[in-house]
């Protein structure tokens, strides 16, 4: 792995984590348009530099996180049914990332999806109050959620969606998403990297030095993606995000038709 493909991923890491267009579905394809996905070390930085990421939501709502125990409380109940079917699910989901078709698909439905949220939740937009969130609003987001560990579907996409749909506004619901990212993501890529701590101690010192390269570059990126993206999502709503979906997602399909070969190695 050079430090070329580290700064690439990195950035789409950074660029995609926080968006409705599947982070990991856009890592899968890149690293696989590479050569270089079926790599042991590729599949760990890909999934280390999600701390970068994560980093950048602390930092730029770093007064949330201090505010009040009532906060993660909240983070506590939604991330609660994701961590139990991830843990019932880990096997299924990990043979899922090694299939382009399904992230191909995955993105295809889910930007059909996007065309018609901002429609079907119009009304979340005139309230003069925002709602408050509640405990059982924010397991079902949760619950929700959990339908991203399927590639390609998005987490962003999926907690957004599931905030909108417990009547919270746009600008709310991202916020929770990009909160419950933090324990989410944490979760996960602790757990993967316990799974291979056997190659992460064994890892050259140029690797490490790609690992600490790679998160600094997702943390800037990621920091100006979260910035940029509320003010976005305010003014124009979802339906850029579902055309891009469409796109890549059909694009992709094409591909795959036409005998192009663009699965993953195990």
């Amino acid at each position: 792995m050079t430090f070329l493909d580290a700064i690439l991923l990195a950035i789409i890491e950074g660029l995609t984590e926080f968006l409705p267009i599947s982070s990991t579905g856009h890592m899968i394809i890149a690293s696989t348009l590479m050569g270089n996905a079926s790599d042991s070390f590729v599949k760990l930085f890909t999934v280390a530099i999600q701390f970068g990421a994560i980093l950048s939501v602390v930092l730029v709502y770093f007064q949330k996180f201090i505010q009040s125990f009532r906060f993660y409380l909240l983070l506590g109940a939604a991330f609660i049914p994701t961590g139990i079917i991830g843990l019932l699910a880990k096997k299924h989901i990990d043979a899922l990332l090694e299939n382009v078709a399904v992230v191909a698909w995955s993105l295809l439905i889910g930007g059909v999806v996007l065309l018609f949220v901002d429609r079907f939740f119009a009304d979340n937009e005139s309230q003069t109050e925002e709602k408050p969130l509640d405990f059982k609003s924010a397991i079902i987001i949760g619950t929700v959620q959990s339908i991203a560990m399927i590639p390609g579907v998005s987490r962003s996409a999926a907690t957004i969606i599931g905030g909108l749909s417990q009547k919270l506004t746009r600008k709310a619901a991202a916020e929770f998403s990009f909160f419950l990212a933090v324990p989410t993501m944490c979760a996960a890529t602790l757990k993967s990297m316990y799974d291979e701590k056997e190659l992460l101690l064994q890892s050259s010192g140029h690797e490490w030095l790609l690992l600490l390269v790679g998160n600094i570059v997702a943390f800037i990126v990621a920091y100006l993606a979260i910035k940029s993206f509320i003010s976005f999502l305010q003014k124009k709503g979802f339906r850029a995000f579902g055309w891009y979906r469409i796109a890549l997602g059909a694009a992709l399909l094409i591909l795959l038709a036409m005998g192009v070969d663009l699965q993953m190695a195990g």
